[in-house]
């Protein structure tokens, strides 16, 4: 467990909330300015805005989980075995999407064979 004071957890606490709050903000400005909305004309790629979102999004979850879930006191194995799951459904979840991704292209061909192939003479 910490031996922190009671205001030294406090002002961690309060430095964390303010980067979180600091982070969101600008997660919200960058999409605002993606999407056109805060200058017109200017637009930014779906990729690349998803990109900075979904890693804005995780350095927002690490340090909601090191610091209010208070993993960086436990021992690493701990950690580890909280961790490593999670890293199994994130692998999951793109291996499913990606999966997902290859029968619906399968299936349209399919229903649609390209020109090129000739079924029965």
């Amino acid at each position: 467990m910490s031996s922190l004071t009671y205001d030294q957890s406090k002002t961690i606490a309060t430095k964390t909330i303010g980067i979180l709050g600091v982070i969101t903000v600008f997660e919200v400005l960058f999409a605002l300015l993606g999407k056109g909305y805060l200058v017109s004309g200017f637009h930014i790629s779906g990729w690349i805005t998803g990109a900075v979102m979904i890693t804005l999004s995780l350095v927002k979850a690490y340090l909601i989980v090191y610091e209010f879930m208070h993993m960086k006191y436990e021992v690493p194995s701990l950690v580890k075995t909280v961790l490593f799951p999670t890293l199994l459904l994130v692998w999951a979840i793109i291996a499913f999407i990606s999966e997902g991704k290859y029968w619906n292209t399968s299936r349209a061909n399919v229903k649609n064979p390209p020109k090129e192939i000739s079924i029965g003479k």
